[in-house]
């Protein structure tokens, strides 16, 4: 059974990333952070550093996990 794909819109700040990759590492499924065509493992401390933290950004998992759930809530933007 497919699981439908969750996305949310954050902003992230240089000073959050490591709690960031942190929470996201504690999924059990694959979770990426994006802008535009910009992919990057949302678990990958250097592909997160690498995103452009003026943009907002994206996050995609299919799978469901409450603490990250509640920690991207606090990181949400409108959009």
């Amino acid at each position: 059974m497919l699981r439908q794909m969750i996305r949310k819109n954050i902003s992230l700040q240089p000073s959050q990333v490591k709690n960031f990759v942190d929470t996201a590492s504690k999924c059990n499924f694959d979770v990426d952070i994006y802008y535009n065509r910009y992919v990057v493992d949302a678990k990958s401390i250097l592909g997160v550093l690498g995103l452009d933290f003026n943009q907002k950004l994206t996050v995609e998992f299919s799978g469901h996990n409450a603490e990250f759930e509640q920690y991207l809530d606090t990181l949400a933007v409108a959009g």
